[in-house]
């Protein structure tokens, strides 16, 4: 029987009164907050680590997988990327340091090691954010919240319909903690970058080898070349039956994801021509999750939207292009109803404005990979170019609600499209 404590009433201060309060500052959080700014909302940013970007900083993303063009993204990557380097390749440290300045210069408040404990409700309408910090608990309100947390945190407590993983059984996708190695011989690597990337090595064929020589459930060898010399990112630990909204799994992920390191790190100087001599070099502060809630929406984007390159008439993202990344529930690759290479459509799809608003809850915008949307879908628009242009949408978004006093729901698409467009957005 579960026992309880209980805690006394009290006052919780109000920290601060914004337009826009935006909860997480990953990609997508990061560009809902500096577009809602732009557009001359009073915006607060709200992030429970020490540094903006999310994966793409804290979780050592090794590069932007995915298409979304054109948008605020375009801008992130043009400002980060190494002269020297692919654009698509992450440097994590100055990538921090870029967020930071853009931030700066929108006007953003700022709050990091906040962590996010509860909406302020008045009845059914997000009226703040309530968090947990060595400051104590503090209130921040708006007349808009935008959840960016990529678990939905916010939205849960909110009372916004939702389920997790998959529809038929509710498993997720598996989490992973990134590394990188140095000392890699760049010049003879093999460098596999999809779970379909069989290429040959001396002693067999290196994706095989994987499967027979890594603990299950890692298994698969996907490596990629960082924005360092003689260094790649490492995505190859893997942790299945793990649940991102659980303090108990993540930190069963962390053991088991940790534990593998090791035993990759010698598979890949044992196996793997150029890495002879790699050694670790730095790994990830936050676990990889890739999938948990699923949102009820006023629309669920699904797998035929995507297949069929749909543009809505809601249209608030355009021109978004991936594939089914669906990773192996079970352990290691591709699960069965993923696809990599041989994801057909290429002409991009848009995102309706509707996949933004939430189900039963006013004063709420969903960004970033919670939005609503089939699992097979998610696994294709939870990438971070996607999340950031969905962060576009729902800052802008959120600061014409603000600026007109009304709901999200009650704004219409075609001012958000209008704002888009004079960005050089379009269908």
């Amino acid at each position: 029987m579960q026992a309880y404590v209980t805690e006394p009433e009290k006052k919780i201060p109000v920290e601060k009164d914004a337009d826009v309060v935006v909860a997480g500052a990953g990609p997508a959080g990061l560009s809902a907050a500096i577009c809602a700014a732009r557009e001359g909302a009073r915006t607060i940013l709200i992030e429970q680590s020490g540094s903006v970007g999310g994966v793409a900083t804290t979780g050592l993303m090794s590069h932007w997988a995915g298409r979304t063009e054109p948008g605020f993204f375009e801008e992130i990557i043009e400002r980060s990327h190494d002269l020297s380097e692919n654009r698509r390749v992450i440097n994590p440290e100055k990538l921090k340091t870029v967020m930071l300045d853009m931030l700066r210069e929108a006007g953003v408040e700022l709050y990091l090691y906040n962590f996010i404990s509860q909406p302020v409700m008045d009845g059914r309408r997000v009226k703040g954010i309530v968090t947990e910090s060595k400051s104590g608990r503090r209130a921040f309100l708006a007349k808009v919240v935008v959840d960016a947390t990529g678990d939905g945190d916010l939205a849960a407590r909110a009372g916004v319909p939702f389920y997790k993983g998959r529809e038929e059984d509710g498993k997720m996708q598996p989490v992973t903690l990134m590394f990188k190695v140095a000392g890699v011989d760049l010049d003879r690597a093999v460098l596999p970058c999809a779970f379909e990337d069989e290429r040959p090595v001396p002693l067999g064929m290196v994706q095989k080898l994987g499967r027979k020589h890594l603990p299950h459930p890692a298994g698969h060898v996907l490596l990629y070349k960082a924005s360092l010399p003689d260094v790649v990112t490492v995505n190859m630990t893997n942790c299945t039956n793990i649940d991102g909204t659980s303090a108990n799994d993540l930190t069963k992920a962390e053991y088991i994801c940790r534990g593998q390191i090791d035993v990759i790190v010698d598979f890949l100087r044992r196996f793997v021509p150029g890495f002879e001599k790699c050694y670790i070099i730095s790994s990830a502060s936050q676990m990889g999750v890739r999938e948990t809630r699923h949102f009820a929406g006023e629309y669920t984007l699904t797998e035929d939207d995507l297949q069929e390159a749909r543009i809505f008439d809601d249209w608030v993202v355009t021109h978004s292009q991936f594939n089914f990344d669906i990773h192996n529930v079970d352990g290691a690759g591709l699960d069965a109803n993923g696809a990599q290479y041989h994801f057909k459509q290429r002409n991009g799809y848009t995102i309706p404005y509707r996949c933004l608003l939430p189900k039963e809850v006013e004063g709420l915008l969903l960004a970033g990979r919670c939005i609503s949307g089939t699992h097979k879908a998610h696994s294709n628009f939870r990438v971070m170019p996607i999340c950031a242009s969905i962060g576009q949408a729902a800052g802008t978004a959120a600061a014409l609600a603000a600026r007109k006093s009304i709901l999200p729901r009650e704004l219409d698409a075609a001012e958000i499209q209008a704002v888009l467009e004079a960005q050089g957005i379009c269908p």
